[in-house]
């Protein structure tokens, strides 16, 4: 994994040489689960040997500063290949189970090989998120959010082995991104029902994030916690603001929460338009199905 998840390749190549020579898979099914040609991903893994091979990388655990960096990059390429078996971004089906499933198995293999703090924080979020899987799709795949599942049907067993997991998340210098992620990812695993759980939590652990890892996706969940917490109204307001900078322009998922607060706020023209908008920008089949499904069962205006 250190190898193949070296920072001199570029992170396409990551993933697909961590896939072939770490996970096993053939190129066809790296090929299927990634949505590119077969050819694509063999030259991306052609190249990403000769690359290796002409900065000399040696076949080791590295050792010293070089470490830090290194794990940090396997981290990430790991989460990469688990977010989008998580949420498929484009394709036909929602959970790419494969994808998921590898991505935990090698992140056991890695706390294993460098037992910590964050790396069980990744691990913790894989398993716990994970934990969700079979109470996500319907009969046919179709997609089932939050508020609709079977909580019984849950992974209790996996629950079980990330909330263990977060415990040894905790460094001495608090916690990290991943062991942020898998805090939110415990109060959605503990809590009987979405009014239940734990949202001014998730807000804080949200904010808790949005300061040692930015990015316009956090300040979005965050505005749903806050949503959840404190009204539709204020989270509108987070969202809007993100709006106002252009963030996650070409996204369906700013249009998508958006529409979603708007319908709470009984404003049902402008969450129809924001719903069919996301609709329009997502590239999965099974998420751009339930966006059209929001905008048509809103009341006439």
């Amino acid at each position: 994994m250190f190898v193949s998840c070296h920072p001199v390749l570029s992170r396409e190549a990551r993933i697909a040489l961590t896939l072939r020579v770490v996970g096993g898979l053939t190129s066809d099914e790296i090929a299927r689960a990634f949505l590119v040609p077969v050819a694509t991903v063999q030259a991306r893994i052609t190249r990403a040997k000769k690359t290796i091979a002409a900065a000399q990388v040696p076949f080791e655990v590295p050792d010293g500063a070089d470490r830090a960096a290194r794990l940090s990059s396997v981290r990430g390429v790991l989460y990469v290949i688990f977010t989008e078996g998580s949420s498929a971004t484009s394709g036909e089906d929602w959970i790419r189970h494969d994808l998921a499933r590898e991505a935990v198995r090698l992140t056991r293999v890695l706390t294993r090989l460098a037992p910590e703090p964050e790396t069980f924080g990744l691990l913790a979020l894989l398993e716990l998120t994970s934990a969700r899987f079979p109470a996500r799709t319907g009969p046919t795949g179709e997609p089932i959010l939050l508020e609709d599942q079977d909580r019984r049907r849950w992974d209790r067993a996996a629950i079980t082995r990330g909330r263990a997991a977060l415990r040894r998340a905790v460094g001495p210098e608090g916690m990290g991104a991943y062991a942020l992620q898998a805090g939110i990812a415990e109060c959605h695993a503990v809590a009987r029902s979405v009014p239940e759980t734990d949202w001014e939590r998730i807000v804080l652990l949200y904010e808790a994030l949005g300061r040692i890892a930015p990015s316009p996706v956090v300040d979005l969940n965050r505005a749903v916690a806050v949503a959840m917490a404190h009204g539709p109204d204020l989270g509108l307001r987070v969202v809007d603001g993100l709006v106002e900078q252009g963030a996650l322009a070409g996204s369906h998922l700013l249009p998508g929460v958006r529409g979603e607060l708007l319908s709470r706020l009984g404003r049902t023209a402008e969450a129809r338009g924001e719903y069919l908008r996301a609709a329009e920008l997502c590239g999965n089949t099974a998420e751009r199905t339930v966006l059209e499904s929001k905008a048509a069962a809103l009341p006439a205006p």
